[in-house]
């Protein structure tokens, strides 16, 4: 598995929303929402914001990486990407 997500857990912390509820607030099919709890298909980034958006948490909150143990789904180049914020001790101070 590659992508997963909790957006069941949030459901269920959110007073127990059915699936065909969390469709209609962000406007796509009950069906689309099954796949995507289910792993079986990943949400375009525009419906990712709104379901993070609905549960009032950010994207990787609701979704997140997870890759393959056997390591099919690493980077195909090899590329490591290091990524600093503002305020992080490993930031430069540019």
């Amino acid at each position: 598995m590659a992508l997963a997500n909790l957006i069941r857990r949030y459901r269920f912390e959110h007073g127990e929303m059915t699936q065909q509820q969390l469709a209609d607030l962000i406007s796509v099919s009950r069906q689309t929402v099954n796949a995507i709890e289910r792993n079986k298909y990943s949400p375009t980034l525009e419906v990712a914001f709104r379901i993070a958006r609905l549960f009032g948490t950010s994207i990787e909150s609701v979704f997140f990486y997870e890759p393959d143990i056997d390591g099919e789904h690493e980077f195909a180049d090899g590329a490591i990407i290091d990524v600093s914020w503002e305020g992080d001790d490993n930031s430069s101070g540019n």
